[in-house]
Formats: C-alpha cells, sequence, structure tokens
C-alpha cells in the first residue's frame, strides 16, 4: 500500500508544469450495509448545503493516551498534573504532510482556506459545501433516508471513497455514514405528571450507616430532593467555597431549554439559599436561550436543577447546543447534519478554562455510530480529561438495550443486515475515558430496572477495569448470555422525574463538591475519574455504597444482576462523599 500511494504522489508530481494534476483513483474509504428501520426515498437535493468535518490522523495520539493514564492514576508520581490546552493539541496535531495533502485536494475542488474552519491542533477541517460537490468529492451519491419507526428524515450515504493517496492523510469524513440522529440523541428521563402523596410527618427516618448521621429522612423513599441527596451520600454540612476556581457544567441539545423561572422556584423549595443566583448561559453553533415557560425543558431542568441546587454556591455554566441532524425535505436550507454533541466538543476543546465536572444526559446507541467516528470522538474527550475534566454520561433507560425482556417482543437487533439479537450499549457512555452514570431507586438503594449498562462492541476493555470486571464475569455461569454482549419544577409546576437523567448531574455535583474540597487546599481538579474510581473501589471500599439488589432487563433478557462488588447494572455503587473526600484530600491527594 505505501508502496502505491508513493507512485502515485509521484506521478503526480512529475506532471505538474506539463497539466493540472489528477486525482488518483477514488478508492472506498468506508462503507455500511443500509442500516436497520432505514429506507432510502430519493436522491439528495444537489443544492443543499452540508458540513463535511474531515478528521486528520493524530499520529502522536498514543502518546497523549499515556500521559492521560498518567496523570489520572492516584499511585502514579504524576498524579494532578494535567496538561494544558496547549500541550493537549501539541500531542494530537497532525503530521505537516497530512495538512497539506488535505489542503492540496480540498483546493483541487476550489475550496481555499477562506471556506475552511479548523480546530486549534488542525486536527479537524470543516466546510460547507453543496451536495453536489460533495458526491464529486467523496466519490458517492447521498440520499434521503426515512426512519420507518419515527419517520425522520436525513440526508446520508452508505459508501464514500477518498482519492487512494489520501487514505493514510484522513481518517474519516462525516455526514456519510452516520446513521445516528435525533432518536439515537434522546434523552433518558422518565417523569409523571402526579405530585407524591406526602408520608406522614410521624414516619420514621430510615437507618442507613453509610449516610450521614446513618438515617434518611423516610420522606426521601417516595420524592427525592437535595437533601435526600445530602442524607443519602453523606454530604450534610458540606459547604464549598464558590470562589477558588472551581465549576461545574451542563449540556443541553436538541432545543431543551433550562429555564431560570423555574430554577427559582427549585430553589425556593428546595436551596433558599440560592434564591436569585442563576447560572452562565453559553450558546454552541447558534444554540439558543429560550425562556418562555412553554418552552421549558425538562431535561434541561432536571439537569441543571439538581446539578446546581447541589453544588450551590460553585459556578454553573449551561451549554446550549443547537442542531438536529434529521433534515426536513420540504426545506432546502442549510441544515447542521452532524451530531451535537460533537459540535460541543469541538467548542469546549478550543477554551482555556472549561469547567472541571461536566454532565451529559443524552446519547446514542453505540451501533448507530460508525467506529471510525466513534473513536475520534472518544478521542477528544481524552483530550479533556488529560486538561483536568471530569466527564459523566448517563447510562441510558434501556437496560442492557430496549427495557424489554420479552423475547417475542424485544428489539434488540445488530445494525449491520443481520440482525442477529444483541444487547445495545450506547455511545458516548461506552467511551472509556468518561464516566458512565447509572441509577438507583429506594432508600435503601437498589438497582433502578431500566439502568443502562453492558459492555461495549466497539472499546477494548481497558486496563483499570480488568480485576473488577474479571470477577464479576466469573461469577457469571458459563454461556450466560453468550454473543449477547462483547421531583423538579417544569413550566412553572412540581412534577416526580427520575431516570438515569437524573443520575449523572447528580453524580457530577458530587464530584464538583470533591473538586471544591480539593482546590480549597491548593490540590488540583481529579480530571479523568475512571481510575480513580477503581483505585478507590479496591483499595478503599467505604468510599462507595455498594448496591447488590436489582437488575437490568432487556433485549429478551433479564438483563444483569446487581451483586456484591462492581456489577454492569450499578459499577462500584454510589458515592459516600464524607469518605471520599477524605480519600482525595488525604491518602490520594498527590499534586
Amino acid at each position: 500500500m505505501r508502496t502505491l500511494i508513493t507512485w502515485c504522489a509521484l506521478a503526480l508530481a512529475a506532471v505538474v508544469s506539463a497539466a493540472p494534476a489528477k486525482e488518483c483513483a477514488h478508492k472506498v474509504k468506508e462503507s455500511i450495509p443500509p442500516p436497520r428501520l432505514w429506507v432510502k426515498e430519493r436522491p439528495a437535493p444537489k443544492d443543499l448545503t452540508i458540513e463535511l468535518r474531515i478528521a486528520l490522523p493524530q499520529p502522536n495520539f498514543f502518546e497523549l493516551e499515556r500521559h492521560l493514564y498518567e496523570v489520572s492514576d492516584p499511585f502514579h508520581e504524576r498524579y494532578g498534573q494535567h496538561l494544558s490546552k496547549e500541550e493537549v493539541e501539541a500531542l494530537v496535531t497532525p503530521h505537516p504532510e497530512s495538512i497539506h495533502s488535505v489542503n492540496e485536494w480540498l483546493a483541487s475542488h476550489g475550496l481555499t482556506e477562506s471556506a475552511l474552519t479548523r480546530s486549534p491542533a488542525n486536527d479537524w477541517v470543516r466546510v460547507k459545501v453543496p451536495i453536489s460537490l460533495a458526491e464529486k468529492m467523496l466519490d458517492t451519491e447521498y440520499h434521503v433516508w426515512r426512519h420507518t419507526k419515527d419517520d425522520n428524515y436525513i440526508v446520508r450515504t452508505t459508501s464514500y471513497s477518498l482519492p487512494e493517496n489520501l487514505h493514510e492523510h484522513i481518517d474519516l469524513v462525516q455526514p456519510t455514514t452516520l446513521f445516528s440522529t435525533l432518536r439515537g440523541m434522546d434523552t433518558t428521563f422518565r417523569f409523571s405528571q402526579d405530585t407524591p402523596a406526602p408520608l406522614s410527618a410521624d414516619a420514621p427516618p430510615i437507618n442507613i450507616p453509610s449516610a450521614s448521621g446513618g438515617k434518611v429522612d423516610a420522606s426521601c423513599n417516595t420524592t427525592i430532593t437535595i437533601s435526600c441527596i445530602q442524607q443519602l451520600y453523606n454530604a450534610v454540612g458540606f459547604k464549598p467555597s464558590g470562589k477558588n476556581g472551581n465549576q461545574i457544567g451542563i449540556t443541553g441539545y436538541l432545543e431543551q431549554f433550562a429555564n431560570i423561572a423555574d430554577l427559582q422556584s427549585f430553589y425556593a423549595d428546595q436551596r433558599p439559599d440560592a434564591l436569585n443566583s442563576s447560572f452562565k448561559f453559553i450558546s454552541v453553533k447558534g444554540g439558543l436561550n429560550n425562556q418562555s415557560i412553554e418552552e421549558a425543558g425538562a431535561e434541561a431542568n432536571l439537569d441543571v436543577q439538581f446539578a446546581f441546587g447541589l453544588t450551590h454556591p460553585i459556578p454553573g455554566t449551561f451549554y446550549s447546543t443547537a442542531g438536529r441532524p434529521p433534515f426536513k425535505p420540504d426545506v432546502l436550507t442549510p441544515t447542521n447534519t452532524n451530531e451535537p454533541y460533537t459540535d460541543w466538543l469541538d467548542f469546549v476543546l478550543s477554551h482555556p478554562n472549561p469547567p472541571q465536572s461536566i454532565s451529559t444526559s443524552y446519547a446514542d446507541d453505540e451501533q448507530t455510530v460508525p467506529e471510525s467516528f466513534a473513536k475520534r470522538a472518544c478521542n477528544g474527550f481524552a483530550q479533556l480529561g488529560a486538561r483536568g475534566v471530569s466527564l459523566m454520561f448517563s447510562s441510558g433507560d434501556g437496560g442492557v438495550g430496549d427495557g424489554d425482556s420479552d423475547p417475542a417482543t424485544q428489539q434488540c437487533f445488530t445494525n449491520d443486515g443481520r440482525n442477529k439479537t444483541q444487547f445495545v450499549p450506547l455511545f458516548p457512555p461506552a467511551c472509556p475515558f468518561v464516566t458512565s452514570v447509572g441509577g438507583t431507586v429506594h432508600v435503601p438503594e437498589t438497582a433502578v430496572f431500566f439502568s443502562g449498562g453492558g459492555f461495549s462492541n466497539l472499546f477494548p476493555r481497558p486496563a483499570y477495569q480488568n480485576s473488577s470486571v474479571s470477577q464479576f464475569l466469573n461469577k457469571l455461569p458459563k454461556g450466560t448470555y453468550a454473543g449477547l454482549f462483547n421531583p423538579i419544577f417544569l413550566s412553572g409546576r412540581i412534577i416526580s422525574i427520575g431516570g438515569t437523567s437524573a443520575a449523572s448531574p447528580t453524580f457530577a455535583g458530587i464530584v464538583a463538591l470533591l473538586n471544591d474540597a480539593r482546590l480549597s487546599k491548593k490540590l488540583p481538579s481529579l480530571g479523568f475519574l475512571n481510575p480513580l474510581l477503581y483505585a478507590i473501589g479496591a483499595n478503599f471500599p467505604k468510599g462507595f455504597n455498594d448496591i447488590t439488589i436489582g437488575n437490568n432487563p432487556g433485549c429478551g433478557t433479564p438483563g444483569f444482576n446487581a451483586t456484591k462488588g462492581w456489577d454492569p447494572v450499578t459499577g462500584l455503587g454510589t458515592p459516600n462523599f464524607g469518605v471520599l473526600k477524605d480519600i482525595v484530600t488525604g491518602p490520594l491527594a498527590r499534586f
């Protein structure tokens, strides 16, 4: 392959003085089977504008990964010595030859520098082009595809090609084969319009040895409040600084708007000391901030009310990212056809001081994301981790797939044309460089039946999980699932709401409190959490409350069981803030 590419490049160089260089023959870069539930409707309009994202190789990413694990390992001498924005960018910058080759290719199609948008590290190039030009550049045909279940439309292709000499200089081009869409980015919340009936004021508290004072209000078994979280996770009495540089962030997508009036109602009900405080709003790629009460978003409200209510007065940021990937076939205007979370990732990577703890409650089915795209996005999350940012993602509300334990009606089928039954993990939660957060219910806690959890089909098991996961798998009966796995205010009224969407901002809040304790002692933020969490689980087991009851059905199975120690449903357990605070500011408080 190297010989052929070199010959092609030399041949072009030899004729450049005689005539304009001709491209090497196109060769297929990526091809996928027609995705399940998607139907090709008609050719895409030739004048529709799309924004191509071109990923250039990151030849030194393995070095970034080494740095990431060293500064995230609490037993390594470099623990906590996070990299700067500039140091991270230097480690993901493409080779100059790749930049030059891609520039020449774009210029050959009339796309000069003024038409391009580059990431700070030059590892991504974005350019807006009509479909007609995209088809020529990629030797492909775009079509309008319709999802047969939710009737969404997108413009995609199942195969694209690049000149053969560019294959080593381009990792991927999207949107092409990425069929994850609005449905894939669905929020993961569940709610009821009914207000829970109050318990008798005489109901005795529930004995929970790990809780603050060893007891939790009985009312927490029907309605979880900020006070319940503080009691249950041993955080009563901790007062964060709010002035030591600590920050917490919440991401918002799909026109989910965090309503300030609802936040004030929540504060009046649960955090009176936070009344009249708010959050910083940041628009990403034109994300809106609609404050009309009718447009208040359940997901956005849930996230900001619990995250910011738990962490007040730590400064909070809400990112509103524009973009709904489905194409509306009757509107021939430029539209965003990329995954919104990658637009957010581009944005936050370009900023010098992002929040140290960030929660996201949106995800795609992993199998709808091409492997090349998933790995590049995952690498972006690694860059934030190396800079000292902790990323939390909701694990999803479908158990091991669709939440259906009935084999006759389950819908967990592979997306590769085989229609094989298989567990359906989510992305980004399956990325090894983020922390996936599942849910519990009741006091004492049990695994909630819809909590997502399982094993990625794209990413190999990271070393920090080897011991815990091996112990769990060794306890599974041989052959088990073989082949199946590698209350808030809304629009001015109170409703009950839950799901793993509630869990992620809550845990992000706990992490923000831990960061606050560290920063107040002039210690760095926790950054990429997973190596630390597994080290604590192995060496300081009282840092987590082990959940041993419950399971997460789906795909025609009961799913996995919560067991003693690590399991795919509840992971390491739920946090004991008081113990964790002492650990991360004491035995594991290395600079």
